[in-house]
């Protein structure tokens, strides 16, 4: 058997940027550009079409942002892409505290540059205005459906819980092996197709965090909230995922990891031969 190690804290701050910058990009772009999009049709040929993915399409997107960059560098960070999933994999005693703030800071940081490309892209379309327009979470006048702050503030715990609860349970070693990352965003399309009415989606404070600002129109104002409700449903998940279940998996973290020869050039091979092709 191959020898496994965890990479470098380096490569796996800059997995979690990576991952976390995909999942803003990618869903809060499809919501920005694609979610509501009418064809503009030439003179005389008939009414607009609408061409946009809606809600469903959205949902989809934000899982698709997950699961790709799970299955691209989750050998190398875990993929979590979330301060949430990050403290309740971590309070289920699967991470480990001293390497949460770093993952945290690379999240929030990758979501920020994520918010920011949106922001830059979305204004090279004449009579774009950022302000509401920036797929931003929000509760009472902020909420698509109008949704309270307790509904959205219950929702979000409870969504973020079982999230974290999937996580958890996927990556259990009788789970069937690579597949954690398909489980992982199929659930989040299940939760974003239950609550982007409710609130916009969030159930990740980095992914609130990355467009609220440039979003402005209450956003920042409310943000304290989507860090709140995602946090504490994550912290009642790892908390009580060994209770629920009988599973207590503190032996098997959820954190990169690589085979060793893929880490380090082994001695005596050039790096710079040719590679031999092998088939498939």
């Amino acid at each position: 058997m191959n020898a496994m190690v965890i990479p470098e804290m380096s490569k796996r701050l800059l997995a979690e940027f990576v991952g976390t910058f995909w999942l803003v990009f990618g869903g809060c772009g499809s919501a920005m550009f694609a979610a509501g999009y009418l064809s503009t049709p030439t003179l005389g040929a008939g009414a607009p079409v609408h061409l946009g993915i809606g809600f469903t399409g959205v949902a989809l997107a934000f899982g698709l942002a997950v699961l790709t960059m799970a299955y691209a560098v989750g050998h190398v960070s875990g993929a979590h892409f979330n301060p949430a999933v990050t403290l309740g994999v971590t309070i289920a005693k699967r991470f480990a505290w001293k390497d949460v703030p770093g993952y945290v800071g690379a999240q929030v940081v990758g979501g920020l540059a994520a918010g920011g490309a949106l922001w830059a892209i979305s204004r090279g379309r004449d009579g774009f205005d950022a302000t509401g327009n920036m797929a931003a979470n929000g509760y009472a006048e902020n909420s698509p459906g109008g949704y309270s702050l307790m509904a959205v503030l219950c929702a979000e715990i409870l969504l973020t819980m079982f999230f974290v609860y999937v996580i958890l349970g996927v990556t259990h070693e009788s789970a069937p092996t690579g597949f954690a990352p398909l489980a992982i965003g199929l659930c989040l399309t299940l939760i974003h197709l239950i609550s982007i009415p409710i609130s916009n989606t969030s159930v990740n404070p980095a992914r609130s965090t990355a467009v609220a600002f440039f979003n402005g129109d209450g956003a920042p104002g409310q943000l304290w909230l989507f860090w709140l409700a995602p946090l504490l449903g994550a912290a009642i998940a790892g908390a009580t995922f060994h209770l629920i279940t009988g599973v207590d998996r503190r032996d098997r973290d959820i954190t990169g990891a690589v085979v060793a020869q893929d880490v380090v050039v082994p001695e005596g091979v050039d790096p710079d031969a040719p590679r031999v092709t092998r088939g498939l």
